[in-house]
């Protein structure tokens, strides 16, 4: 089945490079480019297309506001094309909240060798758009879909070795560890809202780049009850706060005797990522053990379910949202096939089992035993 695409972006040079990359792709058929929101408009009722990729700023409307139109009035699959600017991070966020399925950023035209790995992502991410759910509400029919795998595949291996035998825990904190990618962003926000101020720390890796981290974390921080900030090296992890990976850095969860510290990590990309959710979750079953509560969202690939596996096997109650409230059901569905999973819940039911699982013990503390 062939996927129609719309381009719209206002860069004559943008445009051009975006149809010959994407048209390479059998699968993808370039219907038509557009320069701004009202000519795409005329352009979505004459072609009627499948995907649209949507540039943020353009002129007589931005991006945003024509997303919010037509989410409003023609609910599809939109790719936004983002600057790699703090207006640019702040702009796409909100597009992902009206309901863009995920963005990729604008293509570096001077840099070498670049071109290829982009137009790989922008490939995997217009086909994935096609099959995914518009604002994880409106199913779309799916087709088949694979996640991309280089020619050399880092496992969490190459971050942190597995390690063999229980770990005797004398701490009695809880963490809760998430990890999630494409639909994460808004996941995510509804998860950390409906938890209460003094909940147990929340240790969080979402696909993101280096300049959307710490955006993404200061929005999370607006609408949380609890105090969310991006990890830095070394931080302690407390009840009552939540620690989001900074993009292009993996974030590890290390025993400090008693406590638990941050740990941030540049080594090599695992499953085409960094941060990666498998390393986390491997590092909270390493430490944290029975401790922890594993919960994978939404998200293309299969990153965390070899992780959350682990957890599961360290003694760690897990969590995976469901296949119809997903907006992509691929890594919590790689879990479920894994058997990672304990519980596969709707996302608006997540927070409370979260909750569920640590409510017998105040500040999400374990009773010794």
């Amino acid at each position: 089945m062939t996927i129609k695409l719309l381009i719209v972006d206002d860069s004559a040079l943008v445009r051009k490079l975006l149809s010959e990359m994407l048209s390479k792709d059998r699968e993808i058929e370039i219907v038509g480019t557009a320069t701004d929101p009202y000519a795409a408009r005329e352009r979505i009722k004459q072609l009627n297309p499948d995907v649209i990729t949507l540039d943020v700023e353009m002129p007589r409307m931005d991006g945003i506001t024509f997303l919010e139109n037509l989410m409003r009035l023609r609910p599809m699959p939109v790719v936004m094309v983002s600057s790699l600017t703090q207006k640019g991070a702040d702009v796409t966020l909100r597009a992902l909240e009206l309901g863009a399925i995920d963005f990729v950023t604008k293509p570096k035209v001077d840099v070498a060798g670049s071109l290829a790995d982009y137009a790989e992502e922008l490939i995997a991410k217009v086909k994935m758009a096609a099959g995914a759910r518009v604002n994880a509400r409106v199913s779309s029919p799916k087709p088949a879909v694979s996640a991309l795998h280089p020619e050399k595949r880092h496992s969490a291996d190459a971050v942190l070795p597995a390690t063999s035998g229980k770990r005797v825990l004398r701490t009695t904190d809880r963490i809760i560890a998430i990890g999630a990618s494409t639909g994460g962003t808004e996941a995510i926000r509804e998860v950390l809202e409906a938890l209460p101020p003094d909940a147990p720390a929340v240790v969080i890796s979402q696909h993101i780049p280096a300049a959307f981290s710490k955006p993404f974390a200061e929005r999370m921080n607006r609408c949380s009850p609890m105090s969310v900030c991006e990890a830095s090296d070394g931080q302690y992890i407390l009840p009552g706060h939540v620690y989001i990976a900074p993009g292009d850095q993996h974030l590890l969860v290390e025993r400090d005797g008693a406590r638990y510290r941050c740990r941030l990590s540049s080594g090599p990309h695992v499953n085409r990522h960094r941060p990666s959710v498998d390393v986390m979750f491997r590092s909270v079953a390493q430490n944290v053990g029975p401790n922890a509560v594993g919960v994978i969202l939404t998200g293309m690939g299969d990153d965390g379910a070899r992780g959350l596996k682990e957890m599961l096997e360290a003694g760690a109650p897990t969590i995976a949202q469901d296949e119809a409230t997903s907006v992509v059901w691929g890594m919590p569905g790689a879990a479920f096939k894994l058997g990672a999973a304990q519980h596969v819940l709707p996302l608006h039911r997540v927070a409370g089992e979260v909750l569920h699982l640590t409510a017998d013990h105040p500040n999400g503390k374990l009773a010794h035993g």
